[in-house]
């Protein structure tokens, strides 16, 4: 008579491989901490966090590491052209008498 053996199935993740998980569908933690003294409220903390991959992130229509100055490269040179042009207009409405 054969000797049944009882098998277990365990499935294991890496944390690489929860990583990568996490990374594809992206997480959300949110939290909010008031410190209150005789129902004043003397400070309000608001938590926020987002978990997720660049292009998870782009999807869902975050990109604010382009536009930022100590991030990006190019946002420095989009910074100096935007107070180029904000120059200019105010040029041209001082010469057109438009008040601003």
């Amino acid at each position: 008579m054969p000797n049944p053996r009882m098998e277990h199935s365990i499935q294991t993740s890496s944390l690489a491989d929860i990583l990568e998980r996490v990374l594809d569908k992206g997480i959300v933690i949110a939290g909010d901490i008031t410190i209150s003294l005789v129902n004043v409220e003397l400070l309000s903390i608001k938590i926020r966090l987002l978990v997720a991959s660049v292009d998870k992130a782009m999807e869902m229509g975050i990109n604010w590491w382009e536009s930022d100055p100590y991030l990006s490269s190019r946002a420095s040179h989009m910074e100096e052209e935007n107070r180029l042009l904000q120059e200019r207009l105010e040029r041209l409405e001082a010469r057109l008498g438009v008040a601003a």
